[in-house]
Order: structure tokens, then sequence, then C-alpha cells
């Protein structure tokens, strides 16, 4: 391993990757290939920023909800290994259960398709004209239609349609009707190609097995270890403060939030006035609740499904899906088949949340809040899984606290910022030379393969950089 704590670090590292979410992870190993000397930073114990794991009591606890487009598959053999890209399996059961519709469906553009024709009585033609539309969007492209007028253009009047197309979608990356389509699209396309899959083994086997080519590169990782300012000579990058100690180089890519990269760690100073209207005009993305139940050994339940998106709410409304008197949750469910010899059952409940409700609470409110929404889980699951309570020894709760705390996100965003984000990540580096950013921004950069992705483009972007001998004096 090529763990190193602050004082054995080296004076000098050509690229300074500061987080390790999966996009410094994947940055660090892609520019480490390509034979940069690397300094992987985390302030947190360990490596995955939100795409992490626990342990209590036994049990394994994969943080959020771990859904993703069969890319993920390809993205991992090309920039990590095949053996890890062996890892990733369908998702077989996604279910929906709420006053509006029940059903079951693997989430291909197959078993969609006629899902919309025999239980919501569609034509093939509207839905593959639907399908079309989605396929056309990119980034690029100047289209300001919103999502709530792309589904009243193809589904007019059918909230249960919009319920069935964007409810997922609205977990996975905090998506409203207000948002411009293109970030509705881009992410429902991929998943619709061939269905969701996750990471066979667990969170904690893939990030075991990243930190393990991370140091056969020979990346050097330093945990507990938190980046506090970066140094600037000439509006160019030249080092970085590092649990107070400078240490020099050539680049750094941040894997922080994008409005404390810019903020905090360069500092407005160093920003163009115009740059910085823009910057002030991002607005964070929603937070998140999430409840973690582990059931006592030799206690089991039937299989419930991979994924349960359940409401209670009579409609699809994102704003209800937000507030703190929950309605709607959505439960990944770990059976002991998910990690190899295991004989644990586990279930993570995910609920979207505003940060705002849970900040101003005082020590006894917060504690009585967290176990009102573990006692209210309970009582709900209960609906799917009899006695769950009973069968359980070990509950506990997260809330935008706790994921500020432990990824000193703004607000304890868990899907970053708006999609406006995107246009000022990406336009980093031409306002401070050998500053880039790679992290959860315009919301179609979430998610597990988003943030690899964007990982690999920023890194193609410092390697261009460093290669065009644009190094800090």
């Amino acid at each position: 391993m090529s763990r190193k704590t602050s004082s054995e670090l080296k004076s000098s590292y050509d690229v300074i990757v500061a987080g390790g979410g999966l996009g410094g992870l994947t940055a660090a190993n892609v520019l480490a290939m390509s034979g940069y000397n690397v300094l992987l930073a985390e302030q947190h114990f360990q490596l995955g920023g939100l795409a992490t794991y626990f342990k209590r009591k036994g049990h394994i606890f994969d943080v959020a909800l771990h859904g993703f487009p069969i890319g993920m598959k390809k993205t991992l053999r090309k920039y990590w290994s095949q053996e890890m890209a062996d890892h990733i399996t369908q998702v077989k059961s996604i279910r929906f259960d709420n006053p509006q519709f029940s059903l079951e469906t693997t989430f291909t553009e197959e078993d969609f398709t006629r899902i919309l024709i025999e239980k919501f009585g569609q034509t093939r033609e509207h839905v593959n004209a639907f399908y079309k539309e989605l396929a056309s969007m990119n980034f690029y492209d100047e289209n300001k239609i919103s999502n709530r007028e792309l589904f009243e253009k193809y589904f007019p009047g059918r909230n249960d349609i919009v319920r069935l197309l964007m409810e997922p979608i609205t977990y996975a990356n905090g998506s409203t009707l207000d948002e411009p389509a293109i970030t509705y699209g881009i992410v429902f396309s991929n998943f619709m190609s061939k269905g969701v899959y996750t990471f066979s083994g667990g969170t904690d086997l893939m990030l075991n097995m990243m930190e393990k080519e991370l140091s056969r590169n020979g990346v050097d990782i330093a945990l507990s270890t938190k980046l506090e300012k970066l140094s600037v000579s000439n509006g160019k990058i030249k080092g970085a403060v590092l649990n107070g100690r400078e240490i020099s180089c050539r680049a750094v890519l941040s894997n922080g939030n994008i409005l404390s990269t810019i903020e905090e760690w360069a500092g407005e100073e160093n920003f163009s006035d115009s740059f910085m209207e823009k910057v002030r005009k991002v607005r964070l993305n929603n937070s998140s609740c999430q409840v973690y139940i582990g059931l006592k050994k030799g206690e089991k339940f039937d299989h419930i499904g991979d994924l349960l998106f359940t409401s209670v709410h009579p409609v699809f409304d994102p704003a209800a899906i937000l507030d703190k008197k929950i309605s709607s949750r959505t439960y990944s469910v770990y059976y002991p088949e998910i990690r190899q010899g295991s004989e644990d059952y586990t279930v993570v409940a995910s609920m979207n949340a505003r940060y705002e409700d849970w900040a101003e609470l005082s020590d006894n409110e917060y504690k009585e809040a967290k176990k009102k929404l573990i006692d209210d889980t309970f009582a709900h699951l209960d609906k799917y899984i009899p006695g769950i309570k009973e069968k359980s020894d070990y509950a506990d709760a997260a809330t935008p606290r706790t994921f500020k705390h432990y990824t000193l996100h703004g607000g304890g965003s868990s899907f970053g910022t708006k999609f406006e984000g995107l246009d000022v990540s990406m336009k980093l580096p031409e306002q401070l030379g050998g500053l880039f950013h790679a992290g959860s921004v315009g919301i179609i950069m979430s998610g597990w393969l988003g943030a690899a992705n964007y990982g690999v483009i920023v890194a193609n972007g410092v390697d261009k950089y460093l290669h065009a001998g644009k190094v800090c004096t």
C-alpha cells in the first residue's frame, strides 16, 4: 500500500488530487498510469466520498444508493482493471409501490416499453419517439426545454407516467420538473439501455481494489489529510497547504465541492469579476437522509426486490420527496449473495432532504428527530418485511448534517450543484492555471458513472496542461 502520513509525503508532486470520491480516485489513477507523480489527499479517514461504506456490529453498510448504468463496466475495465469490471452485475428487480401504481421492472428499454404500453396505454411509436428525443440530448446543445415541458409534450396530464419515468432519477441526482430536460434525458438514457447494475462484493471490496490499483501505479495516498489553501503565483498553481504543510506541485485537481474549491481553497482574488458572478449563481443541490438496518445473525427475509421505490404521497411531487414529513423512501436491499461468504441481511433506506430542515436543531431535538426517522422507517418497512424491527440488532440514521460532517460539502449536498455548476467547473483552469475540478456538478455528472467519467475527462485536461509545459514557477 502507498498510504502516507502528512510527514511522510514528498515535498513535491506533479499533481495533487484533493478528494477521494470516485472522480478523484479515477483521475488519480489515470494520471498515474500516464506517468505523473500523483498525491491523492483525502480529508476523511477512508476513501470513496459518498460512494463509501462503514462497519457496525458485524454489519457492512454501503452509503447511498448504488445503482448505475452498464457503462460503468467499460469505465472500470478501461481505467481500472478487468477484474473490477467483472464485478459489475445487473440488478434484477426494481419495484415501485405507490398510490398510483405497483409494479416490478428490470429497468431496461424493452421492459419499460412493455409497461408503458400494457399498463399505461401508450403506443409503441409514441414511446419510441420519447426515447429518441432523450437519446439526442447532449450537453453542448442549446435546448432550453425543462423536464416539465418534456413530459407535458409526450405525456400531458399523466402524472403517473411522470412518476414512473422521473422518480428514480430524482432520487439519483436531485432532479426536479423545472430543471433543464438535459439533466434528466442523459441520465435516463444511460440507464435505459440495459438496466441498472451494481458492484458485486460491495463498496468495501471495490474501494479496496481501487486502493491496491492506485498503489500499484505509484500513487501516494494520504488519508485524514485536509487541503487548507492553494498556493498561487503569477496566476498559476504552485502548491497546496495540507495539514499545515506546504507541498509544491504543478497542478491541483479538486474533487471537493466546486464552491469551496473556489471560495475557500483558492480565494476569490484569483478569479475575474465576471467569473465570480457566475460562481455566485451556482446553486447547491439537495441533501439526503438515510437509515441503516442490520438483521440479527440467523435472521432473514424473503426477496422483496433489489431496489424498492415507495411512497404514500398521492402523486409524484419532487417537493414532497424533499419534505421532512417523509412520504417517500427508497430501499436498497442487501442479501447475503451480494458479499460472497456472508450471511448478512441489511437494508438502507434513502430519503432526499433539505439541509435547512436539520441545521438549526438543538442537540436534543436532533437526537429525537433521528430517533423518529428510524422508528418511522421501521414502521413503514414492516409492510414489506414483517417483524423487521424485532429481527434487527442495529439501526442508525444519517442526516444532511452527517453528510456535511464527513464530506465537507456545503449544505451536506449529496449531488453537488445544479446544472449551472458544470460550466464553472469546466472553465476553472482558464481562470487559474493548473487548477482543475472533477465532482458532482450539473447533475449529469452525479452518480458513480458520471463521477468516474468526469474524473477521466478532467485528468485528460490536466495531462494536456502539464504536457504543454505550463508549469508553476
